[in-house]
């Protein structure tokens, strides 16, 4: 019952920020927690960001904590993250997901049943 496209993405110099968005269909966004996932060349998809259905509960991957933060909007259906200090690691395509669900500990995309079609992030050094 959701429907998700990221915008966003592009070609950022190592040390940049790039904010990307996930824009929602439906009337039960807030039903949905939502995450961010990415997958680089050669790379299994990785977890990197999760908020709950409200917004007051967030997880981040190791490796990106400290340097992503999401947040969302459930009056505009839109979910959001903010990547600052980019590395060249940090490049992939980046996917967002939703879940029906309250709780936002799990971290394996099966966990996630609606997935957008991704936005490409290319971060040169």
């Amino acid at each position: 019952q959701v429907q998700l496209v990221e915008s966003g993405g592009g070609l950022v110099q190592a040390g940049g920020s790039l904010r990307l968005s996930c824009a929602a269909s439906g009337r039960t966004f807030s039903d949905y927690a939502m995450g961010w996932f990415r997958q680089a060349p050669g790379k299994e998809r990785e977890f990197v960001a999760a908020i709950s259905r409200g917004g007051s509960g967030t997880n981040y991957a190791d490796s990106v904590k400290g340097r992503f933060t999401i947040s969302r909007d459930n009056a505009k259906n839109t979910v959001n993250l903010q990547m600052n200090n980019l590395k060249p690691d940090d490049t992939a395509v980046y996917y967002c997901a939703a879940r029906r669900a309250a709780v936002v500990d799990g971290t394996r995309p099966t966990n996630y049943g609606y997935w957008g079609q991704g936005t490409q992030v290319t971060v040169s050094s």
